[in-house]
């Protein structure tokens, strides 16, 4: 499977329309977001399945500046930050070893993170239930074309078709450290102003048994303005 490959084709895909639109514009893709292939370039169909997953949404609403971290690294390397400072806050209690986040990790057990994240971040896109099965089956085209192999297919389109279960997500949280860059690429999906999503995440953050201080400081990191 090659999901981190595809995991960076979508944060790219919203970092290039954070940057073209200021974060206030809609998505492309999602209805009545005006899709135009001009605004992603070569990039268009990666924004275009991103639209189409996270629907009529601005990227204002979901954090501002969440998709400024365009990578599977750059994303690690905020869990990294956060995790780090939650430690240093609590330093009788948390674990002081180095956080092994995406962007310190080997080949394989970066494939391993990207897989968690981009589970987290489907899961949370259906959050405020606007994904119908019409929709989910366009989501489920637009993101086999950009998926390189069958396998990765696949498990795409099993994920899509998955009920929304923040329990069944939190499973593939296999290090503390996986589970707060899910939790991170689920913050970047979610209108904070949306109850339904609110309540996911809250729900989510207590299945990853993420503590309060960290979940607060992950929060922080992609909430704050700047």
């Amino acid at each position: 499977m090659n999901t981190k490959g595809l995991l960076d084709q979508l944060l790219a895909s919203g970092q290039a329309l954070l940057n073209s639109q200021g974060g206030g514009g809609r998505i492309p893709g999602a209805a009545g977001g005006g899709f135009q292939v001009s605004d992603f370039g070569k990039g268009a169909l990666t924004g275009g399945a991103l639209g189409l997953l996270l629907g009529n949404k601005s990227l204002h609403k979901l954090g501002g500046g969440a998709f400024k971290y365009g990578s599977a690294a750059a994303l690690g390397a905020l869990a990294y930050r956060a995790y780090a400072e939650w430690q240093q806050q609590n330093r009788a209690t948390a674990p002081q070893d180095a956080p092994r986040t995406m962007d310190r990790l080997p080949a394989v057990e970066v494939e391993q993170h990207s897989r968690g994240v981009l589970q987290a971040i489907v899961a949370a896109a259906k959050a405020d239930g606007h994904i119908d099965d019409r929709e989910r089956g366009l989501i489920q085209q637009e993101l086999a074309k950009l998926a390189d192999d069958a396998q990765t297919r696949d498990w795409l389109q099993a994920e899509i078709a998955k009920p929304l279960d923040p329990a069944d997500v939190a499973r593939a949280s296999s290090t503390p450290e996986l589970a707060a860059e899910m939790y991170l690429a689920s913050l970047m999906a979610i209108d904070q102003q949306n109850f339904m999503e609110k309540a996911y995440l809250d729900e989510l953050a207590r299945q990853l048994r993420l503590p309060p201080g960290l979940k607060e400081t992950l929060e922080r990191q992609v909430l704050s303005p700047g």
